[in-house]
């Protein structure tokens, strides 16, 4: 691209260099990870130019689709994951099962053992396989103090929408404050951190436009995949809105690289960024049920390589008696 139009890549290479000089440190409870930290960044990708899957390291495209999906259906068990061999939100639920089998003083089975029968036995993974209060509930099924009642907050948004164009409270939040942290009472206590925790939508001009904000943001590992996410949700909401796709909005709370990543992050610092690829829907989606992963092509990416990074697994409900997140052994 000619110097007035800067790659959009550049705005999350520009964040990863301002954090490497900038940073405070900070230190993760629970795990002792070090991590150096901005706080209030924002960065926006127009997809009428490209959809911003990051081209200066390959991003795991179909992990993003395939946890889309299992988001926008309202899933909370992993056996639909494990089963398209997606594996990304494996240690949550095992983290849960460690607790339980651990206080009865029950053998725990290794992570692969446990992956294992998730995949095989339905019962297992009914009992082992579930991440109640996490996006894909909060999305669809957002409970109410009314016994059987729950919101549908995604398809609320899409039908005000309709309703009202011009409407500025398109709002679908994750953030339940009844089931995180110690606000939470212990037996309903989620040991997931909600971490991409609200997002609204807007018609501008006949383009939706979707703004996220993420309360906490691991920008090398986690970041690429939110974006990836987000934008392909505006694509698909946009087109069972009947509008055109407009603007990705992202905007971070805490925005910070772990240091067992900061060799790989100067590793893409040094890297190019290559043209976005494209993204096509099936003309066939028209309702927000009827979405499925096979009605998403991409088209042209060609990547750099892949750079792998360790997952912190942080966050959740903190025990003082251990000094570690609950699950952790």
């Amino acid at each position: 691209m000619g110097k007035q139009q800067k790659h959009p890549e550049y705005q999350y290479l520009d964040l990863l260099q301002e954090i490497l000089d900038t940073g405070i440190k900070k230190v993760d409870r629970g795990t002792n990870v070090v991590l150096y930290s901005l706080f209030g960044k924002q960065t926006r990708y127009d997809l009428s130019k490209g959809f911003p899957l990051l081209t200066t390291k390959k991003v795991y495209w179909k992990g993003v689709l395939h946890e889309l999906y299992w988001f926008i259906s309202g899933q909370t068990n992993i056996k639909y994951l494990v089963d398209n061999n997606v594996h990304i939100w494996d240690d949550y639920p095992y983290k849960r099962y460690k607790i339980q089998v651990t206080s009865n003083k029950s053998k725990i089975l290794t992570k692969e053992e446990f992956i294992e029968k998730i995949a095989r036995d339905k019962k297992f993974a009914k009992k082992w396989g579930e991440l109640p209060k996490i996006y894909g509930e909060m999305w669809r099924n957002w409970p109410t103090r009314t016994r059987g009642r729950t919101i549908d907050q995604l398809k609320w948004v899409l039908q005000e929408l309709k309703d009202d164009p011009d409407a500025k409270n398109l709002i679908i939040n994750s953030w339940n404050p009844e089931y995180l942290y110690t606000m939470a009472e212990k037996k309903d206590a989620s040991l997931f951190p909600i971490c991409h925790n609200m997002y609204q939508i807007s018609n501008r001009n006949g383009k939706l436009s979707l703004q996220l904000y993420q309360r906490s943001a691991d920008i090398f590992l986690g970041v690429p995949f939110n974006i990836a996410s987000y934008a392909l949700l505006t694509i698909i909401l946009a087109k069972i809105a009947g509008l055109e796709p407009g603007e990705f909005i992202h905007t971070f709370g805490d925005v910070h690289i772990y240091e067992n990543h900061i060799e790989q992050v100067k590793e893409q610092l040094k890297r190019k960024p290559k043209s976005f690829p494209t993204i096509k829907l099936d003309p066939k989606l028209k309702l927000l049920d009827s979405f499925k992963p096979e009605m998403v092509t991409l088209e042209n990416y060609d990547p750099h390589p892949g750079l792998a990074g360790e997952l912190t697994v942080a966050g959740g409900l903190f025990d003082p008696k251990t000094g570690r997140m609950a699950g952790i052994v």
